[in-house]
């Protein structure tokens, strides 16, 4: 009896640990663009689109219940506009990261701990994946602007594709 609750309890305090040593990254790219995805006469640093307000405000509400230790985003207008609904509905400050600095960027994020939102690009998304250990590649098409990718470091790495509103 003794012998089942000490390896119990070993098993308890494992579980533990490994719970606390593990991070959650919840990676988005930012929302629509008002001046529409691939436009190439369109501005350099648009702003959302009200399509991508909406949905800026949709990623807030969708992750209200999930505590976040960190959100990240580039310097670009519209993955601070993603960003800013649930920083500002966490109490959270939008740590900054150069769009060209993705190395950077995931350094930082290996230093994280508990559950971080991350806005990039659809050029930066998948590097940011992989950054973290992911092997299988993921590609993000021009007119993507839906897709939550959730990254889970620990003994295992995994990643989950899901999509959102």
């Amino acid at each position: 009896m003794l012998r089942r609750t000490l390896l119990a309890l070993v098993l308890v305090t494992l579980t533990a640990t490994m719970a606390a040593a593990q991070t959650t990254y919840l990676i988005v790219r930012h929302a629509e663009r008002a001046d529409g995805p691939g436009s190439s006469g369109g501005a350099t640093d648009p702003s959302l689109s009200a399509a991508g307000r909406a949905r800026a405000a949709s990623l807030a509400a969708m992750l209200k219940n999930q505590k976040l230790s960190a959100v990240f985003a580039t310097e670009f207008k519209r993955t601070q506009q993603t960003a800013a609904p649930t920083a500002k509905a966490q109490g959270l400050t939008v740590t900054t990261i150069p769009a060209g600095a993705t190395p950077t960027l995931v350094e930082k994020l290996k230093g994280a701990t508990g559950a971080v939102l991350v806005v990039g690009h659809s050029n930066t998304v998948p590097e940011i994946v992989a950054g973290l250990g992911i092997a299988t590649p993921v590609t993000i098409d021009d007119q993507d602007f839906d897709n939550l990718f959730i990254v889970t470091t620990g003994e295992h790495s995994s990643l989950v594709r899901l999509r959102y509103k």
